[in-house]
């Protein structure tokens, strides 16, 4: 065998492991190290360039498919490489068993069904629930939901231990809700057992993006070809094809399942597969006449923040946490635009809410926004020089915004609850939202008109707030503050 070719399956692991853990660093990274470095791997995610409308990185995209074939679900895909890993670990535990996989005829129906229903889904402006089938959301829920809080707790444990000093700068106060873990555990263990089964079959039956790149890989330049006067019709190559698409005994390969992994021309001892151009003639596909459909988007997941009273402070007394209130209208991130502009775009991927250094961002409960982000501020405030999200977002959901435009963007107003407050509920002085407040839009006047002798109380000037919570967060009324934000659809600018 040619030893460029046995090289094809190391070059493509080697560059697949470097995307995986660059992609995965993003999502656990709180530094902004890895953004800053290679954030631009997460806009190379299909279905968020295809949202964003990145016509060029979908360009090369489809352009590289036409050329090489699946590569993008073997090496940029990290949901594809993390089913790789999953059933390598299947193979080293099972390495007795020479058989790993074999061939399986293709579920083309099925395909198309999930492909089609997902299409109809987004079309019908139901994308929070097609979300759930699309790989790279997929995988950002799973590890900003499991894999993060697993992470930060371990650096906190370790930081604790070096003092003080240590722990102020590793330790993150990061937030997760139980739906949010629900829906992320739910979402590996299915797609664990999908490629601890058989590989590739949840790429080759469920996923939208799997199918579209699937069917145009049919037309791809270079491919993996079996050369019939070579092959001793041994099967080893699909024993060794995780894409369950090689037909030793006919010698066919159905390349709309195929993702380019190399792995049947490394297996070959009788060098009888190659990686090169196919004549048109040969090895047809299966699908190789159907029409199927285009689709763009997804949404969602991930639910319901419950902060119930827990720690103690001190053993003494028993604190209180924040609860989030009844907002009319739902606060999207600055660089959103508005509630259509978000919601129409953001794939639930879940990145800004793993890179927010102020934890205000968690996946929203609402049905028509479910498992994406929202703004509240329960744990933290949204600091007006810190542009994070609208930096990471691939998917166009939080376009990107500078500092001088961040602090200008008014993405909902302050809102006073004469009832919570300490001033006018028991008559002591507080202040603490006008104290706080960046913009300078609450001052204190006081609680009964004419008589200056009387408690002071907030007055928030709408016209220059812009809805950052500091006020809200650093409230110390309980559990909910005595003033809170109100979003607003459509973002304004003061």
């Amino acid at each position: 065998m040619e030893t460029n070719q046995i090289m094809l399956k190391t070059i493509r692991r080697v560059v697949a492991i470097i995307c995986f853990i660059a992609i995965s660093l993003l999502f656990l990274d709180f530094t902004a190290t890895a953004i800053n470095g290679w954030g631009w791997l997460a806009k190379w995610q299909f279905m968020p360039a295809l949202l964003a409308m990145n016509i060029p990185v979908l360009v090369v995209l489809l352009l590289l498919t036409l050329v090489l074939g699946r590569v993008y679900c073997s090496v940029l895909c990290p949901l594809g490489v993390l089913q790789d890993v999953i059933s390598h670990v299947r193979g080293w535990l099972g390495r007795k068993q020479r058989r790993r996989f074999g061939y399986r005829r293709p579920l083309v129906v099925v395909r198309i069904l999930f492909l089609a229903t997902f299409a109809l889904l987004v079309m019908l402006g139901f994308a929070r629930f097609a979300a759930f089938i699309e790989p790279y959301s997929e995988y950002g829920r799973i590890m900003s939901s499991l894999v993060k809080p697993l992470y930060v707790d371990i650096n906190n444990v370790l930081a604790s231990s070096q003092g003080d000093d240590a722990y102020t700068f590793y330790a993150v106060d990061y937030f997760v809700t139980p739906a949010a873990v629900i829906v992320a555990a739910v979402t590996l263990i299915v797609i664990g057992c999908f490629a601890w089964i058989d590989g590739r079959l949840y790429c080759n039956t469920i996923c939208p993006v799997g199918t579209i790149l699937g069917y145009l890989s049919r037309y791809s330049w270079l491919k993996p070809v079996i050369d019939h006067s070579k092959c001793v019709k041994c099967g080893l190559c699909a024993k060794e094809c995780k894409a369950s698409c090689i037909d030793s005994k006919s010698g066919t390969i159905d390349y709309t399942r195929c993702v380019t992994c190399m792995d049947c021309i490394d297996s070959c001892h009788a060098g009888a597969i190659k990686y090169t151009r196919r004549p048109a003639s040969k090895n047809v596909d299966d699908g190789g006449r159907r029409k199927f459909l285009t689709v763009g988007a997804l949404l969602a997941g991930s639910a319901v923040a419950r902060a119930q009273e827990k720690t103690v402070d001190g053993g003494l007394a028993v604190i209180i946490d924040k609860k989030k209130p009844e907002r009319r209208t739902m606060i999207t991130p600055p660089g959103s635009r508005s509630h259509n502009n978000f919601t129409s775009h953001c794939t639930a991927c879940q990145l800004c809410i793993s890179n927010c250094p102020g934890n205000v961002l968690r996946p929203s409960a609402e049905m028509k926004t479910f498992m994406q982000p929202e703004v509240s501020y329960e744990r933290g405030y949204c600091r007006p020089e810190c542009t994070a999200c609208s930096d990471v977002c691939p998917a166009g959901a939080i376009l990107p915004i500078d500092k001088a435009e961040k602090s200008s963007t008014q993405i909902g107003h302050a809102v006073w609850v004469r009832k919570n407050c300490l001033p006018a509920s028991e008559g002591v002085s507080c202040g603490n939202c006008a104290r706080h407040c960046p913009v300078g839009a609450i001052t204190m006047i006081p609680s009964v008109a004419g008589d200056s002798e009387s408690p002071l109380v907030p007055s928030v000037n709408t016209e220059r707030c812009i809805g950052c919570g500091a006020c809200e967060n650093l409230c110390p009324v309980r559990p909910f503050s005595a003033i809170y934000v109100e979003g607003h659809e459509i973002h304004r600018t003061v």
